[in-house]
């Protein structure tokens, strides 16, 4: 396991660290992004899915409400899940995301340390914390070499 921390002190600084991690998460990839309301979460993802050319930065915009937002590149498939308003084993279970795993898939997970099998099954770890008003630190951790390969995402291990 390694960790790198990083700070920045923009939106555009963070959108920037995005653009420069994508190289890091070469798919397939299970990412849980950590950070209270407002850390820059979807920010970071603005740059990751840039640098994929999987959407624009001004089209990417946080889940919050569809709980998944799919952003096709030309060679990365990037799914930004937001599990915020999941509460329960089950309610994970009907978003399949087992069906969202795929060789050129990276799958970008806001408050997914809610549930055991995503942590577990996690190859990156990206925490955001503010600091003051526009400063972010973030770091990044790699985790596990085979997460995003580990079957029921959805399902709990027992």
């Amino acid at each position: 396991m390694t960790t790198q921390e990083f700070t920045t002190h923009s939106a555009e600084e963070t959108i920037a660290l995005g653009r420069a991690l994508a190289p890091f998460l070469t798919p397939p990839k299970l990412v849980l992004l950590r950070g209270e309301l407002g850390a820059g979460k979807t920010t970071l993802v603005k740059g990751i899915a840039g640098a994929f050319q999987a959407a624009l930065e001004e089209d990417v915009t946080s889940p919050t409400f569809t709980l998944v937002h799919e952003y096709r590149g030309p060679q990365v498939n990037l799914y930004h899940i937001d599990l915020y308003r999941v509460d329960t084993q089950r309610e994970l279970e009907t978003l399949g995301l087992d069906d969202l795993v795929a060789e050129d898939s990276v799958l970008l997970i806001e408050w997914g340390d809610k549930f055991p099998q995503l942590r577990s099954a996690r190859d990156v770890e990206i925490v955001l914390e503010r600091m003051g008003d526009n400063g972010r630190r973030i770091r990044l951790t790699q985790v596990n070499s085979a997460g995003a390969n580990s079957p029921n995402l959805g399902s709990s291990t027992t």
